[in-house]
């Protein structure tokens, strides 16, 4: 939308009324006159002519005053509201992609999904949140690898994380590796504010790294991990014959993970359907707020030349019907 930056230079284009109506008029014998004994010599035609061109000029000069003012009161297009990155901090989820994530034994809008389908949607309104924050993705099984660096772009980090696939990266688990990925992204980055939050459902069954000495590195870089562990306590199998209960998470290893949120100042939670996943990640928004609210920036663009150069015009063709009776004259 059009906008003016100093609407109070529309109070000038009063100014010229102003002048006319309170400006003491010219005394008559300073009037520069000719005395003739008739006027049947010049015509009335011609005088009215001569009027006709006088009233177009004082239209015109007041037309070019009004551009000058409207030049002066600086116009400018607003364009559309952009939101503009604010400082705050380097977060980064890395998520387990292994086999055992497709157990189904969390339940979504009434319906039984795997564990990586309740994650995305619990996950995703949690990336939504987090404005000002610069997001990074870490998916990993046997191999970590960033899907996506940290970034300011929520809506693409939420997109990438509903476009994983189970077994992607391997059946297995290299929760070191991933840990370690993670620290080496962020060496290079400022040590204030790193926050990585590990969602797995296992053990660390591969890669080259331990958890515990990842975290020991982590520490060391400032890195604070909060880990989450995912997975049913209970849950009912069908066989051949019956039905039993078992525990789909019995390969979670609890002790490793709370330690490497201990080491790192972090802390673990255990998220055994999706209301508590829901709950764990409104408490990391307790645990760590977003500092700065949301701010909106519109590109403006100048559009004072347009006014201004039709004044120029106005004036430089006010200056030629003037000079026209001097030449004729001449």
């Amino acid at each position: 939308m059009i906008h003016f930056a100093w609407p109070w230079a529309f109070a000038l284009s009063v100014l010229p009324g102003l002048v006319h109506k309170l400006w003491p008029p010219a005394l008559a014998a300073e009037e520069a006159a000719l005395w003739v004994p008739m006027l049947s010599p010049f015509g009335g035609a011609q005088h009215q002519n001569t009027r006709r061109k006088g009233r177009w000029q004082l239209w015109l000069a007041l037309l070019c005053w009004l551009l000058l003012i409207t030049a002066a009161a600086r116009p400018q297009w607003l364009g559309e509201p952009i939101e503009l990155p604010v400082s705050g901090r380097d977060l980064v989820l890395a998520v387990d992609l292994s086999g055992s994530m497709k157990t189904r034994d969390f339940r979504l809008d009434g319906a039984n999904v795997d564990r990586l389908t309740a994650l995305k949607a619990v996950a995703g309104e949690f990336i939504q949140r987090r404005v000002g924050d610069r997001l990074g993705l870490i998916l990993f099984g046997e191999q970590p690898y960033v899907q996506v660096p940290l970034t300011f772009d929520r809506r693409t980090v939420r997109q990438l994380l509903n476009e994983s696939a189970l077994g992607l990266a391997g059946d297995r688990t290299s929760i070191g590796d991933a840990i370690g990925l993670v620290v080496k992204r962020l060496k290079a980055k400022p040590k204030e504010k790193q926050i990585l939050i590990l969602l797995t459902d296992g053990a660390n069954t591969a890669g080259q790294l331990t958890p515990l000495k990842a975290a020991e590195l982590a520490a060391r870089e400032g890195l604070k991990i909060y880990t989450v562990g995912i997975g049913a306590d209970a849950m009912e199998v069908r066989s051949f014959f019956f039905r039993e209960t078992i525990n789909p998470s019995a390969d979670l290893d609890e002790d490793t993970l709370g330690a490497i949120a201990r080491k790192t100042g972090g802390r673990y939670f255990r998220a055994r359907d999706t209301e508590q996943l829901a709950e764990i990640y409104a408490e990391l928004d307790r645990l760590e707020p977003v500092e700065q609210e949301q701010k909106i920036f519109r590109p403006i663009s100048e559009l004072y030349p347009w006014p201004l150069g039709l004044a120029l015009l106005s004036g430089v063709l006010l200056i030629l019907l003037l000079q026209l009776p001097v030449r004729r004259r001449r």
